[in-house]
């Protein structure tokens, strides 16, 4: 049985751009997630961040096998899900979960709370029918919803009450691993902080392992152990949370810290202003990714790929450390 609960080996999710109305041919391919390499202890929340589009959701969707790989391994308790039959990787579906950016999408507008949270367990045989409400009622008090709304549907809940029955839907299981994709991105501010607070409090109580996915530091600093840095498909720094927040070494990971609000007004932070637009993922530069918009690349960027350069507990894939 390996050490850790989730690893991953040079994960790559490529998509294919096709053109042509009668004779369809490859143009490109979009490099979405490209060599991933992760590995996540059992307990461990990870947080995982970058911005929009390079590649954090897509990786999620990679490892509940929602979007098949191109290459590379996923092991789950040392178990390949890339290579698991259908039938296998139901089964195996039992032990991860995932929680959505938005709560009334990844719901049926047609279920009922009672249904959308006992369906998955019933579908497994975990559950006998008999025991469901009881079973429901427990998730849905742990979760911080009246058991008196078991009747009602998404449309009648608020953003942060469908969340909290995603979260129970997503605990009906008994997974090992949870995968939260942008939990509160779409959340009133107010509420976004009793839901994170929830997802952890929980994660710790019961031993679950936690992979927290925002493009906000600031979200996942208090929660997370580690915080890995990604950056057009891949990751570029990785570390204990504190020590990438106060001591940051890849140049990515110093920008997106500049940008994070500071709550004290009369405490200043410069920020880094980056020069261009992200790269596609269709043509992502040659060497180092994050080289055309860097303040402190020179010529060695643009022609070598960075390898890992490691700084007591820190990993980080850039040239210009030392």
């Amino acid at each position: 049985m390996s050490e850790y609960l989730l690893e991953l080996r040079g994960v790559k999710t490529h998509f294919p751009v096709r053109r042509g109305l009668f004779f369809d041919h490859r143009v490109g391919t979009v490099k979405a997630v490209d060599g991933v390499t992760l590995q996540i202890p059992k307990g461990e929340i990870l947080g995982l961040v970058g911005e929009s589009g390079c590649g954090k959701s897509t990786l999620a969707r990679t490892v509940v096998q929602l979007v098949p790989a191109t290459e590379g391994a996923i092991l789950l308790n040392g178990t390949d899900l890339t290579v698991l039959s259908r039938r296998e990787l139901r089964a195996a579906r039992r032990e991860m979960q995932m929680i959505f950016q938005d709560p009334y999408a990844s719901l049926n507008p047609r279920m009922t709370v009672y249904d959308a949270i006992a369906e998955p367990m019933l579908v497994h045989g975990i559950i006998s029918a008999r025991e469901a409400s009881r079973e429901v009622s427990r998730l849905m008090e742990i979760t911080g919803l009246a058991a008196r709304y078991v009747r009602k549907y998404p449309h009648e809940f608020s953003g942060g009450q469908r969340q909290r029955i995603a979260l129970a839907r997503a605990l009906s299981l008994r997974p090992k691993l949870i995968l939260a994709d942008e939990p509160v991105s779409a959340l009133d501010v107010s509420v976004q902080a009793q839901i994170l607070n929830l997802i952890g409090g929980l994660c710790r109580d019961m031993g679950l392992t936690l992979v927290l996915i925002s493009h906000d530091l600031s979200v996942v600093r208090h929660l997370s152990h580690r915080i890995a840095v990604m950056y057009l498909g891949k990751i570029v720094e990785i570390g204990p949370a504190e020590t990438v927040f106060t001591r940051p070494l890849h140049p990515y990971t110093q920008v997106l810290l500049s940008a994070v609000p500071v709550p004290d007004p009369d405490r200043r932070r410069s920020q880094t202003v980056l020069r261009g637009e992200p790269p596609s993922p269709l043509n992502p530069p040659p060497g180092c990714p994050f080289h055309p918009r860097c303040p402190v690349a020179d010529d060695r960027c643009a022609a070598t790929v960075p390898e890992f350069v490691a700084r007591d507990n820190q990993l980080a894939a850039c040239l210009k450390i030392h």
